[in-house]
């Protein structure tokens, strides 16, 4: 193998284990972050609140989508990967009221 496929070996493999790092970090923020809307969840139906915000939920798509472009991450992406959060988080939240 010569020494510049070695080298590219090499960074392919550096990339891979920061990938794999950060697919860590994304899984256990999602925990944590899952943790708290779950309580948020109990509160609404507690007190029989509504399982959706929809004002919070396009303040919060348009907060990410602001911190999208800051971070050179395609703001469509973005806003579809938060939807589906969202969604599921209504989906537990309406399963609690039941």
């Amino acid at each position: 193998m010569s020494d510049a496929v070695q080298r590219a070996a090499e960074i392919l493999a550096d990339h891979r284990d920061s990938i794999d790092r950060l697919d860590a970090i994304l899984v256990y923020t999602l925990g944590e972050r899952f943790k708290h809307t779950q309580a948020v969840g109990r509160l609404k139906a507690e007190h029989d609140l509504p399982p959706s915000d929809p004002a919070r939920e396009e303040r919060q798509i348009e907060r990410l989508e602001w911190l999208a472009k800051e971070a050179d991450l395609d703001p469509e992406f973005a806003k579809k990967f938060l939807n589906f959060i969202i969604s599921e988080v209504i989906r537990h939240h309406e399963r609690m009221q039941r």
